[in-house]
This record gives structure tokens, C-alpha cells and sequence, in this order.
């Protein structure tokens, strides 16, 4: 009789899954694992931090559209790794999460006193949309295509998986048990819902005078960008996305409000009689889909999207909801609207809501004035934008910095943003940089970040340099905890509390010492010369940019965003 291990199970298992990369710091109880990686075609990248791992493996599973899968030792690997699977969670990211665990004699019932052991499903279950352990060597193929349908099934998200150690050094015999191809075990797409109710969107749509469009991240998952914008441009219609959905418009569309565009897109939102929600939940950086950044329920008409019913109507009521694929939805209203009218012309009040976009940008020209202490950072990140291509991918991470990003860095592409918009958590910069330029090898990936959150990962610069990932990190360095200073400073502190980073760290040097291009840039001249070097070098590289202390303290879009945070209701 043929046997093979619990971890040989595992690959075979993952393989027919379609999975080829894997994200993860191991232990000796996946040796049984590692053995047979080179057997099935499976590469593994081991980055120096298990929460980096995740946020790669997040990164890998954005941008391509499809799960990934982090792997992390017994104990102290696993709780490392919660960090990040926690933002794949928040984010809606299918991450599939597997940790090894001690065995099965010792971690149920806990006798006390055993090593490296402690409760992972609890400590998962909060972070995960499912969670499970396996217990009998026969049913890991089971409970493996249990965890990719959870990940895929309506809203996206992260599932863990538990493999005591004893289970993968374990052997059965393989004909035993049955592996299923996706295809033979996971629910198609959903498709365009209920009919009757599309032929109401539609018309709800064509009778609105000011009809408005609202993407969320759903949108990207579907990979419906192109039927979104084509269904805006043929109703004229506003276009808004939620801040995890830059990219599905792009940014530089004469209907497009971008979200820190705040007059404008709140006079387009409110006045709107009819408004599209696709992909979204309404979610708080949304103000929870109510006035006074959005109409009053009881006038404007609200139609939502949404793969997941539970999303359906969870933050605002709604007029019609549609459960269905966001693509096929969309497909199907832009079909039916163009069978019923002529393209729309936009209406009077156009005119007004560029005027107020143009305060907006006349507000970030201001914003650009060079202090005296060191190079505006608003001007550093319209450099390095203008650089990279249209279809570069831009990683944001972080504090005060995130926001110039934000406000001078334009998405143009779809899949060419990230950033954990409803996290927040500092250091997914790097390794999400390095996941990008993994899944997507051809095209350009630069990380804005500042020098605190910089710092959380600053070790993968080394796995960067190991795996040969070319991607380029401008590190905006006012030597501090920039948010924190403004926010103490907001709130009339007596004297800012621990907000100081030591002024003379070198970043670039760090870089260089880990095998890594690095440069300092003092003036803003020396920039883009920095950049070409840093492409031309064919490493990965950080370009530390000394950027004034006092300029930012002040980033545009910093009220707004506190706006959109705390005006909300309870």
C-alpha cells in the first residue's frame, strides 16, 4: 500500500486548488511539508516576520484577484501571524491561514504546563470568517475545500486552519480520501439576481434626474470596473468609490470625485436622486451611507449591489437590493439602459460641482509651498507619481504620510492601490510592496511610507534583496510620529509626548547594509535623479526623502478624514 504524509496531503490538496506561491516562517513540524514542495511545483517565500508573510500573502491575493495561502509554525509563529490576517480580515481578503499546532494528545484537553501551546482556534475565530482544526488525517481535503469556499463565498475574507503536529507527520494511504477540483465543489458565479428587480434598477435609473454611482471594494473583486464606468458615462452620472476602491475609476475621469474631495462629492452625494451602491457597505470612512454626507432616506432612492446579502441595506435602508455578481449585474443594467435610452447629457448643476473640485485642487496647490526646514512632502509624492507609469502599483502606508499620498498620488489603473484603508495598520507597506512585485513581476511597484511606519518591517528589506524583488520605497522622513504630533497639537497638549524618532537614523544605509539600493535625498532637485538610479540599480531600493517637520503636520484632506470619522452617527 502507497502512503503519504499529512503535509504531502496538504500540497496535493492546495495544488488542486491552484495555489503555486506560498507566504510563511515554518518550524520543524512542517518538515513532512517542505519535503515535497519542489515535487508539486510549490514556491515558498519565507519572509523574517509571520505577520509579513500575511500582509504579503494579502498583497498577492489583491492584486491578482484570487486566494492566497500563509503558512506559520506552533505557538509563538502563529500568534505572530494574527496581525495580519486581522487586516486581511478587515480589508475582505481571501487569505487562507495555516499554522502548524503541538499534537492532538496535548492540546486537547491542555494538561497545563505543555510547550508552545496555546488555544489558536479562539484566538483566530475573531479574525477569521471560519475557523477549524484538523483532527483526523482523512478529512484535511475536506476541511481544505471547506476554507477556500468560506474565503470566496459572498464577502471575501481570511479562514485559519489548524494541523496538529502528529497529523502532518502522519501517513494514509491516498486513495482513501478524495480531492476535488474547484470546479466540482464551489458554487459558481452568482449572476445578475432577480430579474424583475434589474428591470426596476434600470428604470429607477433612467427616471432619476441625478443619479449617482458609489463603488466599493466589490467592484475590483469582480473585476467589474470597465461596466461600472461605461453604466456612469452613458447616465452622465457622478462616480464616487470608497477609499478601498481607488483605482476602479480612474482618477483623472471628468465625473470622478475623488473621496478626500469632500465639498464636491458631498454637493453630488446629498443632491442625488437616485444613487447605485456597488460592492460597498456603507462602511464609516463612508459615514455609514448618511446625511448629511448623503441625502435623507426619505427622498433619495438607494439600489445596492452586493455579492453578500448580509451587506444588503446594513448601514442605510434601501430602496431595491440586489444580490448578485457585481459584474453581471452591471453588465445586465447597461445593456437594458441602452436599449431604453440615448446617452444622458449631464445636468445643470455639472457646472457648480467642477467649480467646487477646483477649490479643492487650488487648496492642494496651496498646500505645495516649500517650507524651510526640508522638502515639501506633497511635492516628493507628485515626483514620484509623475515618474512611475499609469499602471504602476502604489503602496501607501501610514499616518500623515498615507494622507499626502492620498491627496497627490492619483490611481489611474484598477489593481494598482493598497493601502488598509479600514485597518489603518502601519508597516503593511513593505511587505505588501513585496507581495505586489511578486504577483504582478511586470509591472512597477513603489511604497510611499513614512519613517515610523517604515520601521515595523524594516527587516524585509532583507527578504526583498533575497528574493530579487525590484521594488522602490520612498521613505518620507520628518523624523517622528507625524499624525501623533498633529494630533497632540490638535488637542493643545502642554508639550508633545513621544512623538520624536531619531534624527540621524539612515534608512538608506539600513537598505544598503541589507542588500538593497539605498539613497538620501536633502533637496527636492535631487529627487528624480534618485529615482532613475534607484530603477537603473535593478534592486530593490529606499530612497530616504528628508521631507519639512513643520509642513507635515498639516497634510491636505487631515480634517476631512477626521471628519469622515467622527461626524458620523452612533
Amino acid at each position: 500500500m502507497t502512503t503519504i504524509t499529512g503535509g504531502e496531503l496538504l500540497l496535493k490538496c492546495l495544488k488542486q486548488e491552484g495555489i503555486s506561491v506560498l507566504f510563511g516562517v515554518l518550524d520543524g513540524s512542517f518538515n513532512p511539508f517542505l519535503a515535497k514542495l519542489d515535487e508539486y511545483g510549490m514556491r515558498f517565500v519565507n519572509p523574517r516576520h509571520e505577520a509579513a508573510a500575511a500582509h504579503m500573502a494579502e498583497a498577492w491575493s489583491r492584486i491578482r484577484g484570487e486566494p492566497a495561502v500563509v503558512v506559520g509554525g506552533i505557538g509563538p509563529g502563529a500568534a505572530n501571524m494574527v496581525s495580519g490576517i486581522v487586516t486581511a480580515y478587515a480589508e475582505g481578503s481571501p487569505v487562507i491561514a495555516i499554522t502548524g499546532q503541538r499534537r492532538r494528545s496535548i492540546i486537547y484537553p491542555d494538561r497545563g504546563g505543555s510547550f508552545q501551546n496555546v488555544d489558536l482556534l479562539g484566538l483566530y475565530r475573531p479574525v477569521t470568517k471560519w475557523s477549524a482544526g484538523v483532527r483526523d488525517w482523512r478529512r484535511l481535503p475536506e476541511l481544505i475545500r471547506r476554507a477556500f469556499r468560506e474565503a470566496l463565498t459572498g464577502r471575501p475574507g481570511p479562514v485559519y486552519l489548524e494541523v496538529p503536529e502528529d497529523v502532518m507527520r502522519g501517513t494514509g494511504d491516498p486513495e482513501t480520501v478524495d480531492i476535488w477540483a474547484p470546479a466540482q465543489y464551489r458554487a459558481g458565479q452568482l449572476g445578475t439576481g432577480d430579474p424583475r428587480l434589474l428591470a426596476e434598477a434600470a428604470e429607477m435609473l433612467l427616471e432619476a434626474e441625478r443619479p449617482l454611482l458609489h463603488a466599493g471594494a466589490g467592484v475590483s473583486w469582480a473585476e467589474a470596473w470597465t461596466e461600472f464606468v461605461a453604466l456612469a458615462d452613458h447616465l452622465a452620472a457622478p462616480m464616487t468609490t470608497s477609499l478601498a476602491a481607488r483605482g476602479v475609476v480612474p482618477e483623472n475621469h471628468p465625473r470622478y470625485f475623488h473621496p478626500l474631495d469632500r465639498a464636491a462629492l458631498e454637493a453630488a452625494r446629498t443632491e442625488a436622486d437616485v444613487v447605485l451602491v456597488v460592492g460597498s457597505r456603507l462602511g464609516e470612512l463612508d459615514t455609514w451611507g448618511r446625511p448629511p454626507s448623503w441625502g435623507d432616506p426619505a427622498r433619495q432612492r438607494v439600489i445596492q449591489v452586493d455579492a453578500d446579502p448580509t451587506a444588503i441595506g446594513l448601514n442605510r435602508p434601501v430602496d431595491l437590493g440586489i444580490v448578485g455578481d457585481a459584474r453581471e449585474v452591471l453588465n445586465a443594467l447597461l445593456i437594458m439602459v441602452k436599449n431604453l435610452s440615448e446617452p444622458r447629457e449631464e445636468h445643470a448643476d455639472w457646472a457648480r460641482y467642477r467649480r467646487l473640485s477646483q477649490d479643492w485642487q487650488e487648496e492642494l496647490a496651496d498646500g505645495l509651498e516649500t517650507g524651510a526646514g526640508g522638502i515639501n512632502p506633497g511635492q516628493m509624492v507628485q515626483i514620484v507619481r509623475d515618474f512611475f507609469p499609469r499602471d504602476a502599483i502604489t503602496v501607501q502606508d501610514g499616518g500623515n504620510t498615507s494622507l499626502w499620498s492620498a491627496s497627490y498620488n492619483p490611481i489611474l489603473a484598477p489593481r494598482s492601490y493598497l493601502y488598509t484603508a479600514k485597518f489603518g495598520h502601519l508597516g503593511t507597506g513593505l511587505p505588501y510592496a513585496i507581495g505586489a512585485k511578486l504577483a504582478a513581476p511586470d509591472r512597477p511597484v513603489y511604497l510611499i511610507s513614512g519613517d515610523g511606519a517604515f520601521g515595523f518591517n524594516l527587516q524585509e528589506l532583507e527578504t526583498a534583496a533575497r528574493y530579487r524583488v525590484p521594488i522602490v520605497a520612498i521613505v518620507s522622513c520628518d523624523c517622528g510620529w507625524g499624525m501623533e504630533r498633529s494630533s497632540q497639537m490638535f488637542a493643545m497638549l502642554d508639550e508633545l509626548v513621544a512623538c520624536d524618532l531619531h534624527e540621524g537614523a539612515r534608512y538608506d544605509l539600513v537598505a544598503q547594509a541589507l542588500g538593497c539600493y539605498g539613497e538620501k535625498v536633502d533637496e527636492l532637485v535631487q529627487l528624480r535623479p534618485a529615482l532613475e538610479r534607484a530603477v537603473a540599480s535593478g534592486q530593490p531600493a529606499v530612497i530616504q526623502v528628508m521631507v519639512d517637520q513643520d509642513a507635515n503636520l498639516a497634510p491636505p484632506g487631515l480634517v476631512e478624514f477626521g471628519s469622515m470619522v467622527y461626524r458620523a452617527p452612533d
